[in-house]
């Protein structure tokens, strides 16, 4: 299952129809019991390790070979999963009833969490002899604001409510019910949705990256990923309000007769300068004496905001 769990994450990464992700899960009393060990050591390379010959000096392959295959093994579970946390769009975990073990892996590495109120969690491996191998004792940690909290959990494997995730940050909110969750889950994930795809991303990689980084590598990879994709989309709302509203200024102190009027276009997402001669003979005059068309005027002006704008921005990075 894991398997299917990581090339569908990897596909709606990719996908550019995708903004938002919802994780759910399909029954009505759990979003997961967590692993089936019976079933995972009963086939496989943890079936292999358990049985009678692979403890028998004379069989192949020996410990430690068995012992490399269970760690390519469990590499791999974590690839799996970690494939949530790796998706580019935001992914949004929605929670209800039982949420055992595998559920905190996997919601770990959701963006957003939200469950019901009779949600029950646990951090259940040490109950079956496992320290939790599969991401929570890394993400848990950074994802709550108090260890010793999440040292409590996890060395007792003790069930909590919706109430004490709620508490401690682990969930973003609680509803009553498996559907009205959902419905709040769509409405963020809708929210979201509604952004531009490039901003959320970035803003996504950035967190992620800041988070297991110091703040000064933080800043640096963020100045990076702007001189490589931000400035140069045409998402940027700001960046493009920035130049026309300095555009706007320069036509603001020049001398002649241009009537100007910045519009805001909602549903286009843009803004438009408009910029109209007052007179017939406006559009030839120049402080220099030789004639431009408005039309190359503006050109001008726009290419010289530009280039102090680059310029600027060279200075920052």
């Amino acid at each position: 299952m894991w398997l299917e769990l990581r090339k569908i994450f990897q596909t709606l990464s990719s996908s550019p129809d995708v903004r938002a992700i919802l994780l759910t899960g399909a029954g009505p009393k759990a979003f997961t019991a967590g692993l089936d060990v019976q079933a995972a050591s009963q086939s496989g390379v943890l079936a292999q390790s358990n049985s009678p010959s692979s403890r028998d000096e004379q069989s192949q392959p020996d410990a430690a070979r068995i012992a490399t295959q269970i760690r390519r093994h469990i590499a791999d579970f974590q690839d799996c999963i970690s494939a949530v946390e790796s998706c580019e769009k935001p992914v949004i975990c929605v929670m209800h009833g039982y949420a055992l073990g595998l559920a905190i892996d996997l919601s770990s590495c959701a963006d957003i969490r939200i469950c019901t109120r009779d949600t029950r969690f646990s951090v259940k491996e040490v109950d079956i002899g496992l320290a939790a191998d599969v991401g929570t004792l890394s993400r848990l940690p950074k994802v709550v604001g108090s260890f010793g909290w999440v040292k409590e959990v996890c060395l007792s494997a003790r069930m909590f409510g919706a109430e004490e995730a709620l508490r401690v940050g682990f969930v973003n909110s609680v509803w009553e019910s498996k559907e009205r969750a959902v419905e709040e889950g769509l409405k963020v994930a809708g929210l979201i949705a509604g952004k531009s795809p490039v901003a959320v991303q970035g803003t996504k990689e950035l967190l992620n990256y800041s988070r297991d980084h110091t703040v000064a590598d933080g800043m640096s990879f963020s100045s990076y990923l702007s001189m490589a994709s931000w400035i140069q989309m045409t998402d940027l709302c700001g960046c493009r309000f920035a130049l026309y509203w300095g555009l706007e200024q320069r036509l603001a102190s020049d001398k002649r007769c241009f009537r100007r009027n910045a519009v805001w276009y909602p549903e286009k997402d843009t803004f438009v300068l408009e910029v109209i001669a007052e007179s017939s003979n406006c559009s030839s005059r120049s402080s220099n004496g030789a004639g431009r068309s408005l039309g190359r005027y503006l050109e001008d002006e726009f290419t010289e905001w530009w280039r102090i704008f680059a310029a600027w921005l060279s200075e920052l990075h």
